[in-house]
C-alpha cells in the first residue's frame, strides 16, 4: 500500500512538470494573428497657412469727361483694356470647409495713351488726350467655402491706382489744359475660383471690381485764352475699373507638404 502511495504521488509530480514546460513552451510561440505594421495614410488637404504668387490678365474702364459750365460732352473714353500683369501675397485659415483670409496684390498697367479729337461750332477741333493708371493695388479679406482642393472665394475691400491724366489741346490756338491725378482709391469686390493640382501649388481664376469716385477739374487762373476760362470745371466719371486674372500661388505649409503628413492603420 506504502508503495503505491508513492508510485502515485510520483507520477503525479511528473505531470505537473511536464503540463508547465508545456504551457510555457506555448506561451514563448510567436502569435500567428500580429497585426501589420503602419500604413502612411496622409490627412485631408487644408487651405490654411501663407501663401505668395503671381498673375496675368486684363483690366478696362470706360471713362466719360463732360463741361457742365459750357455744356459739352468730350464723350466716354477709350474702352480698350490693359494687359496687367503682378503679384499677391496671402493668408487662409481653414475652419471645417470654410475658409478666411486676406490678400493684397500689385500689378503694374501697360501704358493706354488714348487721343480723340472732336469739333465744337465755339472752339474748332479739340484733342483729348488721356493717361490710364500705370498700376493698380488692392487689399481685401477673402471668405470662401471649399471641397477637397477646390476653393470657391469673394473678395471685399479697397483698392489704390496710380496716376490718371488728361489733357484737352484747341487744335487752331495749340492752348492745352492738362488734369494730373497722382493717386486714387475706391472700394473693390470680387469673386474667383481656385484649384490646388499639387502639394503646396494652387492655380486660380478671378474677377475684380474696383469702384472709383467722379473727380472735377478746374480751369486754374492765368490758362492760356482763348481755350477755356478760369475757373471752369470738367467732370470725369465712370472711372470704375474692371480686371480679370489668372494666377499661381504657393502655398507654405509647415508639415512639408500642402496635403500633410501622418502614419495610421487602412
Amino acid at each position: 500500500m506504502r508503495k503505491l502511495l508513492h508510485t502515485t504521488v510520483a507520477l503525479s509530480a511528473l505531470l505537473a512538470t511536464s503540463m508547465a514546460a508545456n504551457a510555457a513552451d506555448v506561451g514563448a510561440r510567436p502569435s500567428p494573428y500580429a497585426p501589420p505594421p503602419p500604413v502612411y495614410t496622409p490627412p485631408p488637404f487644408t487651405w490654411t497657412g501663407f501663401y505668395v504668387g503671381g498673375n496675368i490678365g486684363g483690366a478696362w474702364r470706360n471713362d466719360n469727361l463732360t463741361d457742365p459750365l459750357l455744356g459739352l460732352n468730350f464723350g466716354s473714353g477709350s474702352n480698350n483694356g490693359v494687359f496687367i500683369g503682378g503679384g499677391q501675397l496671402g493668408y487662409n485659415w481653414q475652419i471645417s470647409n470654410f475658409v478666411l483670409g486676406f490678400e493684397w496684390d500689385i500689378d503694374g498697367a501697360a501704358n493706354n495713351n488714348n487721343s480723340g479729337t472732336l469739333f465744337f461750332p465755339t472752339l474748332g477741333p479739340v484733342q483729348v488726350t488721356s493717361n490710364n493708371s500705370s498700376w493698380i493695388s488692392t487689399l481685401a479679406a477673402r471668405f470662401g467655402i471649399t471641397n477637397g482642393p477646390w476653393l470657391f472665394y469673394g473678395k471685399a475691400g479697397g483698392g489704390w491706382v496710380g496716376h490718371d491724366d488728361f489733357t484737352i489741346t484747341r487744335l487752331t490756338t495749340g492752348a492745352s489744359v492738362t488734369a494730373s491725378n497722382n493717386r486714387s482709391s475706391g472700394w473693390l469686390v470680387g469673386a474667383g475660383i481656385e484649384w490646388a493640382f499639387a502639394p503646396n501649388w494652387s492655380a486660380k481664376l478671378e474677377y475684380n471690381y474696383l469702384g472709383l469716385d467722379d473727380r472735377t477739374f478746374v480751369v486754374p487762373a492765368g490758362t492760356v485764352p482763348p481755350l477755356f476760362l478760369a475757373g471752369d470745371s470738367f467732370t470725369q466719371s465712370n472711372r470704375n475699373i474692371q480686371m480679370v486674372k489668372v494666377g499661381i500661388n504657393y502655398l507654405f505649409n509647415w508639415s512639408g507638404s500642402g496635403y500633410g503628413s501622418g502614419y495610421g492603420y487602412r
